[in-house]
């Protein structure tokens, strides 16, 4: 069982190129990817969504990447020839202007000409994509294997917490069991006790016996404790499941929840009612949780 919060984060360094991997998840109904990448690395977008969703099934994920690249060959600098040729020429009618007869440039005045704006221009040569991408997928792969062991890390505290509130929520089931046959005779005995108080003589004990059989019969939980007792029975084999149960334990903890207020509404007895309350409690600590599980 894994959970679906984790984060993971790898840099790789290689041939003067580095690139750092940052992936932050929580839960979500589905897979739901969110990449930023830096614009030099905007080809490799769908091979990172498809090595991500290799991996995971569920969950938000906030994909950051960084690259930095430090080769002598990652950048060119041009000299635009026109444009020194007309600030030559500018700064010589300049000089005529102020009758100053030298015509050469002397160092100084080029170094002032390559200060000009746009003189000179620094470009960013074209990436080669093969090996940057195989760089990423390095990075992408390592951060995923830190991410996945960090959220198979959660999904085991997250397996003891759930099994902890399924044993009570069963352990609840089974006081219910032992309570509900004994709640037709209660029944019986109040409804004699009363019929006492009220100082009826002669008793009519087979309408009292109708009586009592309808109401047994409407407060009959058998077929609720039986679908309680086997959802209970799947839950313990998701939990002990491989790979994505998340989907399939969010499903049973709604029928639990169904099966326990079908029990609530039937059962016309103090002590299942308290018992119900407590194990819908119990039912919104597991679905609560559950919602976390991939």
């Amino acid at each position: 069982m894994r959970s679906m919060t984790g984060y993971g984060r790898r840099q790789v360094s290689r041939d003067g190129r580095e690139i750092t991997v940052e992936i932050k998840t929580v839960n979500h109904r589905f897979l739901d990817l969110s990449c930023r990448l830096p614009r030099a690395l905007s080809f490799a977008e769908d091979a990172v969504r498809k090595q991500i969703s290799g991996v995971l099934r569920r969950g938000h994920a906030d994909v950051n990447v960084n690259y930095l690249n430090l080769r002598q060959d990652a950048r060119e600098v041009r000299l635009d020839e026109g444009l020194v040729l007309q600030y030559k020429e500018a700064l010589l009618n300049a000089r005529q202007i102020a009758r100053n007869e030298r015509s050469s440039i002397r160092d100084e005045n080029v170094e002032w000409i390559l200060q000009q704006p746009e003189v000179l221009q620094v470009t960013v040569k074209e990436e080669d994509q093969e090996a940057v991408l195989a760089l990423l997928r390095e990075a992408l792969d390592a951060a995923l294997s830190d991410l996945t062991a960090m959220r198979q890390k959660e999904g085991d505290a997250l397996k003891a917490d759930l099994t902890m509130h399924l044993n009570e929520t069963a352990r609840l089931r089974n006081e219910i069991t032992v309570i509900a046959p004994k709640v037709p005779k209660i029944y019986q005995e109040k409804l004699q006790a009363r019929i006492k108080e009220l100082g009826v003589k002669e008793l009519d004990e087979q309408r009292l016996a109708q009586e009592v059989a309808l109401m047994a019969d409407r407060c009959a939980i058998d077929e609720e404790l039986s679908r309680l007792e086997s959802h209970i029975g799947q839950m313990r084999q998701a939990l002990e499941a491989e790979g994505e149960t998340g989907r399939r334990l969010d499903f049973l903890t709604q029928e639990l929840n169904r099966e326990v207020n079908t029990i609530g509404s039937k059962a016309s007895d103090a002590e299942i009612t308290k018992l119900v309350v407590t194990a819908k409690t119990e039912i919104e600590k597991l679905r609560e949780q559950v919602q976390n599980v991939e």
